[in-house]
């Protein structure tokens, strides 16, 4: 109980350490979450952008509930205008129950690094190309990491046809792991923004992703829906709800989170 109190309170203490820093702070940004799928915008030179986002899942399947939790900060730096290099560290918390049994794990889980570099950009459509590798440092025992250095490549294309935003994901993730799953899996994703009033986006997301499992031949498939607003053009809060298309995927999750740039 004094340990979950603790985390509350450090929780509250980072929320208001960013929305302190946002006020002494300004520039222009490309904000995703609750979106899975990558625009093509990147922050500028000499600037910064904060993510700090959260996600529970509920899943049932065969008589086994998996609930998960995770709270992931992100931070993209520009090198040059068109150039982002992006740091990314994942907290999970994983709680499985059965009929006679409950298991609980948590702790960091696998930081990644990655490039995002838009080559192309004219007339409202741009490319982008995404490669990155995640460092193990989470505990695979536990479930909370690959044990092993992965790396990933995708392609990321953006059309803007005001007031609307289009973004499609092509990935590919050399998945190497202890835990005897699919080494080479795909991601196919397509994701649609759109200003309803000044400030507020509603999105939408779906895609698709190779399973994990060697031994089921069914991908897990996602939809998106949620909302951005912009308190201002530094600072963002978000909204969304994930629900799973077919048994492979996650049965429900809900997204948010606020976005900070400077």
């Amino acid at each position: 109980m004094i340990f979950k109190v603790h985390r509350l309170k450090i929780k509250v203490f980072l929320f208001f350490l960013l929305f302190t820093v946002y006020y002494s702070l300004f520039t222009v940004s490309y904000a995703a979450h609750p979106l899975i799928t990558d625009d093509t915008g990147t922050q500028g030179k000499g600037k910064f952008q904060l993510e700090v986002n959260g996600e529970y899942g509920h899943d049932k399947d065969d008589g086994i509930t998996t609930n998960t939790g995770q709270m992931a900060t992100t931070l993209s730096y520009g090198v040059i205008e068109p150039l982002d290099v992006v740091f990314g560290i994942p907290y999970q918390h994983i709680r499985v129950k059965d009929s006679e049994t409950a298991t609980t794990e948590e702790g960091i889980s696998d930081m990644s690094i990655e490039l995002k570099w838009r080559f192309y950009e004219r007339d409202g459509l741009s490319f982008a190309i995404k490669p990155g590798f995640t460092l193990p440092t989470g505990d695979d025992k536990k479930g909370l990491g690959s044990g092993r250095i992965t790396y990933s490549l995708f392609f990321i294309t953006t059309k803007e046809i005001k007031p609307w935003a289009f973004h499609l994901n092509l990935g590919y993730i050399r998945n190497d792991n202890n835990a005897d799953e699919r080494k080479n899996l795909w991601h196919t994703s397509l994701a649609a923004t759109v200003e309803v009033i000044k400030n507020l986006n509603l999105v939408g997301n779906i895609g698709i992703e190779k399973n994990t499992d060697k031994n089921v031949n069914i991908h897990p498939a996602f939809v998106i829906g949620g909302l951005i607003y912009s308190l201002s053009e530094n600072f963002d809060i978000d909204f969304g709800v994930k629900g799973g298309l077919n048994k492979p995927e996650t049965d429900y999750s809900v997204l948010a989170g606020i976005t900070l740039r400077f």
